[in-house]
C-alpha cells in the first residue's frame, strides 16, 4: 500500500483518482494547485505524485522541479489533455518518471502507477551490506565468506566511478541488489535508477521501451514517446539479463556507450544522453559470442569492470546467516513470531545444493513459514518445503489444464448470463482464495502473502465472495 498525491484543478478527476486508487489499497491525498501539493511533499513526502501540467499559479513542470528539490527520488507522473512534443521532453528533463495524455485507459494508467511506485521504492530503499541491523531490511546482501568479501570490495571500488559494470552470476544470486548498491554509493545517487529486464519485455516492445519513438514510427504511435534511457538522463540504467538482448538492440546499446547518444524509433536525429550502464547476465557470454548471439564489441564495452557473484554452494558458510535473515524478515512480513530453526533443520539447509541460489533459499523458507505451527522449523519442515509433497509431484499440469478448459467450455456453451465473463472470473477467484485459506489454516496474512495480495484486498474478496473460513491457527 502506497501514499499517492494527486495534483489537479479538476475536482471530478481528483475524486475519480481517489476512488480508483483507494480500491487498489493506496492512501490518496489531493491538491488543486502545485503550491498546495508542494506543501504536502514538504510536510510528509508521498510515494508518488500524479500531477497535471496546466494548473493555476505554478504549472506542473515548475511544481515537479520544486518537489524534486525537496525529494530528489520522488517519482512524478505528469499528465495533460494538451500534449505537445515540447512538453513531453521538458517533463522528462525535469525528472518526471512518465508523461501521460488525458483521457487515459484505467488499465494503462494503473500499469504506469505500479511501475513508478516500484521505481521509487528501489531508489529509496537502501541495500544493506551485511543485514545485521535490529530491524531486518527488505533488501540486504548477506555473507561474510571470502567470495562475498571480494564482492563488497569490488562494489566499493567501482561505485564512485562512472565506469560501466557487468555483473555475472547464476540466477538467484542477487545481481540486482549489487547493481542497486553500486547506484546508492555512486555520484548519481540522487538521480534516477531504472531497471530494464531484457527478458520480461517482448522483443517487439523492448526497443521502443528503451529508446522511445517518434509519432508515426509504427501503427499506434500517435505521438512522440520518450524512452527509459532518456528518462534516466543523469542517472543509472540497470540492464538485467542483457545476455538475452536481441542483436539489433545490442547495436543501439553499443552506440549509446560509444557516442553517448541515442535515436528514437523512427527518428534520425541523435539525442545526447548521460547515463551510466550497469548490466547483468547469467549467460555464458563467451559462448554466445562464438555462436553469433552476442556482439563481441559490446561485450568489451560492458566489461570495463566485471563483478562475479558466487553461487550459494560455493559459500556454504553464508547459508545459516542468510536463513536467519530471511526468517526474521519473512516472519515480520507475515506478522508472526519468528519460530527459528532446529540444528537438524540447519543441517538440511547445509546439505542441499541450492541450484536456485539465494532466491530458492528465500522461497523455501517462506513456504515453510506458511505451514508453520508456531514451533521451531525442523528437518522435516525444511525437507518438505524443499522437495514438496508427493501430491504436488504427481500433478499432471496438462490434464488439469484440460479439465479446467472443459469446465469453462461447458459453462460458456450452456450459460445465458449477461455478464458471463465476470461470473467466471469471480468463480475462479473464489476457488483460488478458498484453497489458499485452507492451506494456511484460515490465516489471512499468510494467505495474502501466498497469493501476492495485500491483506485489505484479500479481506475485500473474502467479503465479496462470502467465503466461510475454518480457522486452525491464528487468523491475524
Amino acid at each position: 500500500m502506497a501514499k499517492i498525491l494527486i495534483v489537479d484543478d479538476d475536482p471530478q478527476l481528483r475524486q475519480s483518482f481517489e476512488k480508483l486508487l483507494t480500491q487498489e489499497d493506496h492512501t490518496v491525498q489531493t491538491a488543486a494547485t502545485a503550491e498546495a501539493g508542494l506543501e504536502i511533499v514538504e510536510e510528509s513526502p508521498p510515494d508518488l505524485v500524479i500531477m497535471d501540467v496546466r494548473l493555476p499559479g505554478m504549472n506542473g513542470l515548475e511544481g515537479s522541479r520544486a518537489m524534486r528539490k525537496v525529494e530528489p527520488k520522488l517519482p512524478i507522473i505528469i499528465m495533460t489533455a494538451y500534449g505537445t512534443t515540447e512538453t513531453a521532453i521538458e517533463a522528462t528533463k525535469e525528472g518526471a518518471f512518465d508523461y501521460v495524455l488525458k483521457p487515459f485507459h484505467i488499465p494503462d494508467i494503473l500499469i504506469v502507477i505500479k511501475n513508478a511506485l516500484e521505481a521509487g521504492r528501489i531508489m529509496r530503499s537502501r541495500v544493506e551490506m551485511d543485514g545485521t541491523s535490529d530491524t531486518p531490511s527488505p533488501d540486504a546482501i548477506i555473507g561474510r565468506s571470502k567470495p562475498m568479501q571480494e564482492v563488497y570490495k569490488a562494489i566499493g571500488r567501482v561505485a564512485s566511478t562512472d565506469a560501466t559494470v557487468l555483473i555475472r552470476g547464476e540466477s538467484g544470486t542477487g545481481k540486482e541488489l549489487v547493481a542497486r548498491a553500486i547506484y546508492q554509493h555512486s555520484m548519481r545517487a540522487d538521480r534516477p535508477f531504472l531497471v530494464i529486464n531484457c527478458v520480461a519485455i517482448p522483443e517487439t516492445l523492448l526497443e521502443s521501451e528503451l529508446f522511445g519513438y517518434e509519432k508515426g514510427a509504427f501503427t499506434g504511435a500517435v505521438s512522440r514517446r520518450v524512452g527509459k534511457i532518456q528518462q534516466a538522463n543523469g542517472g543509472t540504467i540497470f540492464l538485467d539479463e542483457i545476455g538475452d538482448m536481441p542483436l539489433s538492440i545490442q547495436a543501439k546499446i553499443l552506440r549509446l556507450l560509444q557516442e553517448k547518444s541515442i535515436e528514437r524509433l523512427g527518428g534520425r536525429e541523435p539525442i545526447p544522453v548521460d547515463v551510466r550502464i550497469v548490466a547483468a547476465t547469467n549467460r555464458d557470454l563467451e559462448a554466445a559470442i562464438a555462436e553469433g548471439r552476442f556482439r563481441e564489441d559490446l561485450y568489451f564495452r560492458l566489461k570495463v569492470v566485471t563483478i562475479w557473484l558466487p553461487p550459494l554452494r560455493e559459500r556454504s558458510e553464508d547459508i545459516e546467516p542468510l536463513a536467519d535473515y530471511f526468517l526474521a524478515r519473512l516472519s515480520a512480513d507475515m506478522k508472526m513470531d519468528n519460530p527459528g530453526m532446529t540444528s537438524e533443520a540447519k543441517s538440511v539447509l547445509q546439505s542441499y545444493s541450492w541450484s536456485g541460489n539465494v532466491r530458492e533459499l528465500a522461497n523455501t523458507l517462506q513456504k515453510a513459514l506458511i505451514f508453520n505451527r508456531g514451533v521451531p522449523l525442523g528437518a522435516e519442515d525444511l525437507s518438505k518445503a524443499i522437495h514438496g509433497g508427493p501430491e504436488i509431484k504427481s500433478v499432471d499440469k496438462d490434464s488439469i489444464t484440460e479439465t479446467i478448459r472443459q469446465w469453462f467450455k461447458q459453462r460458456i456453451a450452456s450459460s445465458h448470463e449477461e455478464n458471463l465473463f465476470d461470473s467466471l472470473i469471480d468463480d475462479t477467484a473464489s476457488i483460488v482464495i478458498s484453497e489458499a485459506l485452507n492451506l494456511t489454516g484460515g490465516n489471512r496474512s499468510r494467505a495474502a502473502k501466498l497469493l501476492g495480495l495485500s491483506r485489505p484486498t484479500l479481506q475485500a474478496k473474502i467479503e465479496k465472495y462470502r467465503l466461510k473460513i475454518e480457522t486452525s491457527v491464528s487468523s491475524s
